[in-house]
């Protein structure tokens, strides 16, 4: 207060307003010099909110300096990855996801006929899942309300207990006597890390994998995206019923080898996908061999294995390696339950292995692709109650023949012919007399019609490797039985008088 007042009454008793202003100013004068002088020569000036009494700074040259840095990198993978898909397959899914058709909201949107979807069985899981609710938060066994099992830490790899009805659920699914040992096998959140962390246990960066084609396409990314590896296509022809061979197989092993790219494996698909096509216990023996001469591993995609009908026979390379005398340590399956039993959103695949290795690794990196404690409370729920799982593999089998048949037949009324395939949820249809010019670029062109005026989603066979242009693969199991009259009628839209041709 002393050093306030005086100064007041300085600048307005005595020295009126011209003191009032003088000794402020020259005090704030003061105090710059002061501190000025005090500063270290090395530190830098203070903070300016402007710039413009200050010529030696220009704004324009730290602003031309951060421009000449260029954008903020981010790794080479992730800038591959981040790139817009150019694969019609999934520019497809794109498209019909954004504009889904619905009989009722939205008759004009696209049919989604290129996801491996069941959707003929879903009343059948709503119907379980709606009345044993309080048996999968308390399990089947009964007891208090608790969360203990499913808040706690949980191992990666997947509990016994679903292990052990996971290998129930594919003896039933397989049949005659196939057993499958719960310490063999590794789960993982869907069949797309389980695939994927094979590969991370089979091969290093830049080595190979056969696979027959045509194959699914989204092994393209499963499998190359972070591993690295290589997909070496073994082109397979309709001539022979899209077959795999022997010498073929052995043609594309030699090739390959030529270019120094060594061969860690063969990827098999069986039941196959697209086609369809169901591998022979003689075919598979024959593999084994071939496996085994070449010292390379088997992975065999057996995610289709309860979606066959007609009485076809599946015989998993589970069941040839039991009987035969064969170095179990190279083969490895995978399966899921999104297609059997329709729970894709569920998330849950499986490794199957009889190498311990492989399996010690792969328990490893499961940390990064665990199923969830409450999932694997409900499965486990789900794959013990023997009387739904039976009733249910019944009655998918026959709603998948139903359809199917019905789609076939309204294919075959415009002329359209698919292969004889009794299995999975797809046909293979030959639209090679639809195409405007025989070559993928024909096939694309009409791939684009059906689906930008059709209004259908396929999925062209360039998508799949298939070296012969003008196969399609239609996933029939997202329809309801009404919705098949109205396909074949956007198809005969944009086909026009060329089904004629037969």
């Amino acid at each position: 207060m002393r050093l306030v007042v005086p100064l007041q009454g300085v600048a307005q008793g005595r020295g009126g307003l011209l003191l009032g202003s003088v000794i402020p100013c020259a005090l704030f004068c003061f105090l710059q010099l002061y501190f000025k002088r005090r500063r270290s020569p090395s530190d830098p000036p203070p903070p300016s909110t402007s710039t413009s009494n200050q010529p030696g700074m220009t704004r324009h040259s730290s602003l031309s300096n951060l421009l000449s840095r260029g954008p903020l990198r981010i790794s080479s993978l992730a800038t591959s990855i981040a790139k817009p898909d150019d694969s019609p397959y999934y520019m497809g899914l794109d498209k019909a996801s954004e504009d889904p058709y619905s009989r009722i909201a939205n008759p004009d949107g696209v049919i989604q006929l290129g996801l491996s979807e069941n959707r003929l069985c879903f009343d059948l899981i709503e119907k379980w899942t709606s009345e044993n609710l309080r048996d999968w938060v308390m399990g089947r066994e009964g007891g208090d309300l608790s969360i203990s099992g499913i808040a706690t830490y949980q191992p990666y790899d997947g509990t016994m207990k679903l292990k052990m009805a996971m290998a129930g659920f594919m003896s039933r699914v397989i049949g005659r006597d196939v057993s499958y040992e719960p310490s063999q096998m590794v789960l993982t959140a869907g069949v797309t890390p389980a695939i994927e962390t094979l590969c991370f246990c089979l091969a290093d960066h830049g080595n190979a994998f056969l696979v027959p084609t045509p194959y699914y396409p989204s092994f393209d990314r499963d499998m190359k995206w972070r591993t690295g590896v290589e997909l070496i296509p073994v082109h397979c022809r309709s001539k022979d019923d899209f077959v795999l061979s022997i010498s073929v197989l052995d043609q594309a092993f030699n090739q390959t080898r030529k270019r120094e790219t060594k061969i860690r494996g063969i990827l098999l698909s069986n039941p196959a996908n697209p086609v369809g096509n169901l591998l022979s216990r003689e075919m598979l023996e024959a593999l084994l061999k071939f496996a085994e001469e070449k010292n390379i591993h088997i992975i065999s995609d057996e995610i289709f294995a309860g979606s066959i009908y007609e009485e076809k026979e599946f015989v998993s390379i589970a069941e040839v390696v039991g009987s035969e005398d064969v170095d179990k340590n190279r083969v490895h399956i995978v399966y899921g339950l999104s297609k059997d039993l329709f729970l894709p959103g569920v998330r849950v695949g499986m490794i199957y292995s009889f190498n311990e290795n492989v399996l010690a690794a792969a328990r490893k990196l499961t940390r990064f692709s665990s199923v969830s404690a409450p999932t694997q409370r409900l499965l486990v729920s789900m794959l013990s109650d023997t009387r739904f799982i039976v009733e249910y593999i019944q009655t998918n089998k026959k709603r998948i023949q139903d359809m199917r048949d019905l789609f076939v037949a309204g294919l075959e009324e415009l002329g359209i012919k698919c292969t004889d395939s009794r299995s999975s949820l797809y046909c293979w249809a030959d639209m090679r007399n639809l195409i405007p010019t025989y070559g993928e670029k024909g096939e694309l062109e009409l791939w684009e019609k059906l689906l930008n005026v059709g209004k259908i989603n396929l999925t062209p066979g360039s998508a799949c490797h298939c070296i012969e242009p003008g196969w399609f693969r239609c996933c029939f199991t997202t329809l309801d039985k009404e919705d098949v009259h109205v396909v074949m009628e956007r198809i005969r839209k944009v086909v026009g008088s060329r089904t004629s041709c037969g």
